[in-house]
């Protein structure tokens, strides 16, 4: 297992990246390496941690302004090749065809409810993971 993944949070509004880093805590599961933050609060911030490399999975509010993260998945699928997995933080459960529309790999609502939060990106890890080993 590797040591820590990386996952990188974009969301214009710092109180919605906290509430990821809270949900999140430490590690999301026990059997999942430790997560170290990357936080973008722009797209082109965003694009270029990605052209950087080494992120492991991509956390976005589909409720940021002046892009919303559902169009930044959109984006990113159709753009960067092995575009890491995304969860998408929608604004409510009506949305959830959107987060379809995006390509994103798995949705959650806002605001954050730290144990569904911490499921989804465990298990989105765990397979972004066992892909790489």
């Amino acid at each position: 297992m590797q040591p820590t993944a990386t996952v990188l949070v974009y969301s214009d509004n710092a109180s919605t990246r906290e509430q990821v880093r809270l949900a999140t805590g430490r590690r999301p599961a026990a059997d999942v390496p430790a997560v170290e933050f990357i936080e973008c609060a722009t797209l082109p911030a965003v694009l270029k941690e990605l052209d950087r490399g080494g992120i492991d999975v991509c956390v976005l509010d589909g409720e940021a302004t002046p892009v919303g993260g559902m169009g930044v998945c959109r984006q990113l699928k159709d753009e960067i090749f092995h575009c890491p997995p995304v969860l998408l933080l929608m604004g409510r459960p009506q949305d959830a065809w959107l987060a379809t529309w995006s390509r994103a790999e798995a949705a959650v609502t806002l605001p954050v409810d730290p144990v569904e939060f911490a499921d989804s990106l465990a298990a989105l890890l765990r397979d972004r993971l066992a892909v790489q080993a």
